[in-house]
């Protein structure tokens, strides 16, 4: 095969506008214990899973990271059930995608309860394969996520678009060797304009098919 085989969507921050949510269930976990992120925090925390983010807060919460774990997934769980938000452009790349028959995957440091709950939102869309924090060993910015979704579809990851908005996807994707299309959403990008296989777009809506193809030509 040759050519564009796939494309693998992260989901939070990309195609649904979840990462602000976020970084508020993780701010209001801060703010519980009577401590405020920095930036810096706030970059480290985003794209990550709910374990990773625990374990890196841990010792600045002073709270045990199993703890953490489950208040920040409770909470982002319970407040994805009240509304998600698709990003500007996400329906219409989705839909032209499925038309085209090009196969997708959404790749998520979510968990997958989550994931699958997300996925359900998207205007009907039917991904060929899921992936959330817990089917892979490692996630996010381990290129472990990326690889298993290439094998699932039976494709090359270099003959892959993987669909990022932060930091730590845009690494997992280029660790696994796929092409990345680069929207971000709360943190900027700018440090991978000049990576090799990295295209930075500002947003969805001026992504069609044929862009995505012409990434792996």
């Amino acid at each position: 095969m040759t050519g564009l085989q796939a494309v693998l969507f992260d989901m939070d921050g990309t195609l649904v506008d979840t990462e602000g949510v976020w970084l508020d269930v993780v701010e209001t976990a801060a703010a519980r214990r009577d401590r405020s992120l920095d930036a810096e925090r706030r970059t480290a925390v985003t794209g990550r899973s709910v374990e990773d983010a625990a374990a890196l807060l841990q010792t600045f919460l002073d709270a045990p990271a199993a703890e953490l774990s489950a208040e920040l997934g409770t909470d982002f769980a319970a407040r994805l059930a009240v509304a998600v938000e698709p990003r500007p452009g996400a329906l219409r790349l989705l839909a032209a995608l499925r038309a085209r028959r090009v196969p997708t995957a959404l790749v998520s440091a979510s968990p997958r309860a989550v994931v699958t709950q997300v996925a359900g939102t998207l205007n009907g869309h039917r991904f060929d394969a899921l992936f959330g924090a817990e089917d892979t060993v490692r996630t996010k910015p381990e290129p472990d996520p990326y690889l298993a979704a290439a094998v699932a579809l039976g494709v090359e990851p270099a003959r892959c678009v993987a669909v990022e908005d932060s930091p730590t996807g845009v690494a997992s994707a280029v660790a696994a060797g796929c092409r990345v299309l680069a929207v971000p959403s709360t943190e900027p990008l700018t440090e991978f304009a000049d990576t090799e296989g990295v295209t930075l777009a500002v947003s969805l809506a001026e992504v069609d098919p044929d862009l995505l193809i012409s990434l792996v030509s």
